[in-house]
């Protein structure tokens, strides 16, 4: 039977993770652990289970040959399980059962998740359970360490992040390829966003050339005025009614709309 494994959520995460044992130089075994083809693999693993080192069970996981039955015997041994990057490779690992990674996710660190969720060779269901488990998280952690996450995020937890008030996580997050128009809308609609959030949106290259976020920048009470004006030229004759008519937004706006439109000022 697997060993139980606690969940396991710290805010600081080490830099790039913890490794309960020193990198080292193989042994004779360990290369052949990872050499090996499935029936000398299996061979190996039933007779040396009991005494492998983490960095050995490693080196089975990542065999291109390990099998299902491999993969729980080294997740029955519980001396095994009790090192992070054995079950941060049983999360990961194709051989694993969907019922085995769940276990291992939620106790992997911040930076392991983001990789988790983010990894389309993955099922579905194990992302999901990365975003989810990180999820939780996200208001305890660093500026920085939130940057780090906005980068490389998945969809799940950019459309998390998008709410974050810091304008250098917001920067991070209009730099990740994942993200989308849709994810990115309601941050431009919402008057709750602060406004230099609102002006760094429409200052990007790709995001700020936006038609339908202009639309929504303008019309924003958020926005501050001078990013207003500068986006009202670039506005169609409905939209630019539709600011000179909002009560919400600030009077010289709607006066500027009223001018483009050939109206009275």
């Amino acid at each position: 039977m697997s060993a139980e494994i606690s969940p396991d959520s710290p805010a600081d995460d080490p830099a790039d993770g913890p490794a309960d044992e020193p990198e080292r130089a193989p042994s004779d075994l360990e290369i052949r652990l990872r050499e090996a083809g499935s029936e000398e693999l299996l061979a190996l693993v039933r007779e040396h289970v009991a005494s492998l080192e983490a960095q050995s069970a490693r080196g089975v996981l990542r065999n291109p040959y390990v099998t299902v039955e491999i993969v729980e015997l080294i997740a029955g041994q519980p001396r095994l399980v009790s090192f992070y990057e054995v079950r941060r490779e049983l999360a990961v690992c194709p051989r694993a059962s969907e019922a085995l990674a769940l276990r291992m996710i939620p106790g992997l660190y911040w930076r392991d998740l983001v990789a988790l969720g983010a990894d389309t060779r993955l099922h579905p269901r194990l992302r999901r359970a990365a975003e989810q488990s990180l999820i939780p998280r996200l208001a305890s952690l660093a500026v920085g360490e939130k940057i780090s996450i906005a980068r490389r995020a998945s969809a799940g937890l950019l459309a998390q992040l998008r709410h974050d008030p810091s304008p250098r996580v917001i920067a991070a997050l209009l730099d990740n390829p994942r993200l989308t128009e849709d994810i990115l809308a309601p941050v431009a609609h919402s008057a709750a966003t602060p406004g230099p959030v609102l002006a760094l949106i429409a200052a990007d290259r790709r995001w700020g050339a936006r038609y339908a976020l202009q639309a929504a920048l303008s019309r924003n009470p958020g926005t501050p005025l001078s990013t207003s004006l500068r986006l009202l030229p670039s506005l169609r004759k409905a939209e630019l009614k539709a600011v000179a008519t909002d009560p919400r937004v600030p009077e010289p706006v709607r006066g500027r709309a009223r001018v483009l439109l050939g109206e009275a000022p």
